[in-house]
């Protein structure tokens, strides 16, 4: 090639390149965004969704993008009329970036991306924040702040988030006033008093009034939005958590808080060949739960200090169970099988265990269920009953023979993961036909009791059930039965019969070498009326077990965590070591393990799935503002609630029993259905009107005028989107109608706007001309 083609093709190029920058040169320049008050506002809106995700995930993000975010934004209010060319390419490289840290740290984090992905939205946000000549960038970044606000509300579990919220709203409703006075291409707001606000239509006392209405209907979508079953996207587990997988023993329980030989725990949990033995000085721990174990000695004494443990997101409410025990020792529970815990692995991609759960003729429901640990807890994994699926971030667990899962550490704080429970329904008639015929597995477990206990027991129990008073079977009712009855009734007898002393300390010790579930009924057999009879809550739950079995009926012992305490405000379950405690499982037949409470105080049997949970957060709600009502405040409301039902639910029956009642009935019936519609349509209409009417009597002079117009051109059937702008509406009616009436309108529609938004005073008897003319307007 030439030397003088290569410079034509040089020169070609040149020029190519030259009119490419001319015609850039040339376009027209987007004007800057010059209301410096829209511009900090926004930015606050975006640092209160940083400073929330930070609160909510526990994160440092802020430490870094607030300042760089702020050094961003002024950089940008000073350089906003230019091109900044070589900055943007900076900005470009930055992105790209963020970009690449983005996609390195989402490899490990598959298993829960939210976190990851707020990081992105801020990094983008603080390079963003060097370029915001706009109103458009500036909508980028108000879209931002909502996504991280929205972020940090799916990360949060306390009400920390609440105060967040609230400011970030009280920030969005001016920003949404001044971008959209940006929108009008109205000039920038000066703030030179506090008054300011007030001449342009927005007075702080009109901002409260708008934050208060968009708090109330909140709370109300809040408490009213119905919680189907089913979770979206991933299931809710830690990153995956390191240790020495050949040390990981199925067979070991670790508690922190156990007590032996006379020493405390030191946190670390003591094992002795592979199980605890349960036994100590004879003190509890005051903070870990003594059940929590794979051998357990009722017979210590003490008082746990309250402390929240867990959270648990969860369908429904449930027994959070853990531990189940099924030989007695007559002081206590062991687990009997418990060397033949067996380890699970899940595959190395996913976090999912399938777990073995034993099927049931009972019909059945999922529910998911999430668990954050706050505190240090044992290597026990609490669940509702059948856990199918385990979301866990170790890459095995262990399941022994009673259903129950171990985690190879214990549960360390923050530590979250997720179960899902095929949970049985609890048909009382299935259950009552449930057949006697045991697997043969089930007896040598379920049924054993100590011979020296067995016979005095049994005709005990067995005198109970043959001659149950009649008020608790009904007067036409045959004798007990079933061995779902007879559970009932037995439950219901101690909780009537036995009381839980008023303090615990001062109940004596089971003498050594005297059974427990003997000593808790008969201890006070020929004594004074003094002597009461009962223990504490677990001792009920031994008692009822050994009592079932005296009688032939399975039964074993369970530990775990009631449901806690529902806070309507986060969903979560609330959940305190002292809600921990011990609870009957009884077997039957095709069906499987179902739980009862003797305890009293608790309800007979723990919560399940029979309930619809759909709108159940409503319900909550309000057992939780009843629970700060005086009582006759909650008795007179809910009679009325009861009244209003009531009279309703019979007005609809008579109403429909009228079309069952032959043609006469149809026509009449048809008749009733036809006035009341007629009736309601017209008292609606009417009721519009003057709501109408009252309305605009309210309004100022200027605004009223409007409104009427507006109200005209709906009539001829030219109604205003609410997203349109005044002026946008009038280039519709433009469009769409006379010359002379699109004349009127545009004349009021920008007296409107430069009173609303300028500030700007008016000539009201000029309007109301305009008003009556277009009211004079023919149709076209």
């Amino acid at each position: 090639m030439s030397t003088s083609s290569t410079t034509g093709t040089f020169s070609r190029l040149h020029s190519s390149f030259a009119n490419i920058q001319q015609q850039m040169a040339m376009m027209p320049r987007t004007p800057p965004e010059e209301s410096i008050m829209l511009r900090v506002l926004v930015q606050l809106m975006v640092v209160v969704g940083i400073i929330a995700t930070d609160v909510a995930a526990e994160t440092q993000m802020s430490l870094w993008a607030i300042p760089l975010s702020i050094v961003g934004a002024t950089w940008s209010w000073y350089h906003r009329h230019g091109r900044n060319i070589g900055a943007k390419f900076g900005l470009a490289l930055a992105m790209v970036g963020a970009l690449g840290y983005f996609v390195s740290h989402l490899v490990g984090s598959l298993n829960d991306t939210r976190l990851v992905l707020a990081e992105l939205l801020v990094q983008m946000q603080t390079i963003h924040t060097f370029d915001l000549p706009r109103r458009k960038d500036l909508g980028y970044s108000m879209t931002i702040g909502l996504i991280l606000i929205s972020v940090a509300g799916t990360l949060s579990q306390t009400l920390a988030f609440a105060p967040l919220l609230l400011l970030f709203l009280t920030i969005a409703i001016p920003v949404l006033f001044l971008d959209y006075r940006s929108r009008l291409n109205l000039s920038p707001i000066l703030i030179t008093s506090s008054t300011q606000i007030s001449k342009i239509g927005l007075p702080w006392q009109r901002l409260g009034q708008l934050l208060g209405i968009v708090l109330a209907i909140g709370l109300v979508i809040f408490a009213l939005m119905p919680r189907f079953p089913g979770y979206q996207g991933a299931l809710p587990v830690s990153a995956p958590i390191q240790y020495e997988q050949k040390k990981f023993d199925a067979k070991g329980i670790i508690n922190p808080g156990y007590q032996r030989q006379g020493k405390a725990g030191n946190g670390k949990g003591v094992q002795i060949d592979g199980k605890g033995d349960g036994k100590g000085d004879g003190k509890l721990d005051d903070n870990f739960y003594y059940g929590f174990n794979s051998q357990i000695d009722q017979n210590l004494r003490g008082i746990m200090k309250p402390k929240l443990v867990m959270r648990v997101r969860s369908q429904a409410p449930g027994f959070w169970r853990a531990l189940a025990f099924d030989r007695y020792t007559g002081q206590g529970w062991e687990i009997s099988r418990n060397a033949q815990t067996r380890k699970v692995r899940r595959p190395e991609w996913d976090y999912k265990f399938t777990i073995g759960y034993a099927t049931t003729k009972m019909p059945t429901k999922q529910v998911i269920q999430s668990y954050t640990a706050l505190e240090e807890l044992p290597n026990i994994i609490p669940g509702m009953s059948n856990v199918a699926e385990l979301y866990f971030p170790t890459p095995e667990i262990a399941l022994d023979r009673e259903g129950v899962i171990r985690s190879p550490v214990g549960l360390q704080q923050g530590l979250t993961y997720t179960v899902v429970s095929q949970v049985p329904f609890r048909d009382r008639q299935l259950l009552d036909s449930a057949s006697t015929n045991y697997p043969e597995t089930i007896p040598p477990y379920y049924l054993q009791i100590p011979d020296r206990i067995a016979a005095k027991l049994q005709k005990y129990t067995q005198d109970l059930v043959d001659n149950t008073p009649q008020q608790q079977v009904g007067k036409d009712s045959q004798p007990l039965k079933s061995n779902y009855a007879k559970a009932l009734y037995l439950a219901q007898y101690l909780k009537q019969h036995y009381r839980i002393p008023q303090d615990p300390l001062g109940l004596a010790r089971v003498p050594d070498g005297e059974d427990l579930a003997s000593w808790f009924l008969f201890r006070c057999e020929g004594k004074s009326t003094s002597c009461e009879a009962g223990g504490y809550a677990d001792h009920f739950a031994t008692t009822y077990t050994m009592m079932l079995r005296s009688i032939g009926i399975p039964a074993r012992l369970v530990v775990g965590f009631d449901s806690g305490k529902f806070n309507p405000f986060t969903g979560f379950y609330e959940v305190s070591n002292t809600d921990a405690h011990a609870l009957t499982e009884v077997y039957f037949p095709d069906y499987g393990w179902f739980a009862f409470d003797p305890i009293p105080g608790h309800p007979l049997t723990p919560p399940g799935v029979d309930e619809d949970q759909t709108f159940s957060t409503l319900q909550q709600l309000w057992n939780w503002v009843a629970g700060w009502l005086p009582s006759p405040v909650t008795a007179w409301l809910a009679q009325i609630w009861s009244l209003t039902l009531g009279w309703l639910v019979v007005g609809i029956a008579l109403f429909f029993g009228l079309f069952s009642q032959g043609w006469l009935g149809i026509f009449t019936g048809s008749a009733i259905a036809i006035a009341v519609a007629f009736c309601g349509w017209w008292g609606w209409q009417q009721w519009q009107k003057w709501r109408q009417r009252q309305w605009l009597k309210q309004l100022s002079p200027v605004e009223r005028v409007y409104q009427q117009m507006l109200a005209n051109l709906v009539d001829r059937g030219s109604s205003k989107h609410p997203a349109q702008t005044p002026l946008e509406y009038a280039q519709l009616v433009q469009a769409t109608r006379s010359s002379s009436t699109s004349i009127l309108v545009t004349e009021i529609s920008q007296a409107y706007t430069a009173w609303r938004y300028g500030a700007e005073a008016q000539r009201l008897d000029r309007l109301q001309e305009l008003l009556t003319n277009l009211k004079k307007e023919k149709i076209h």
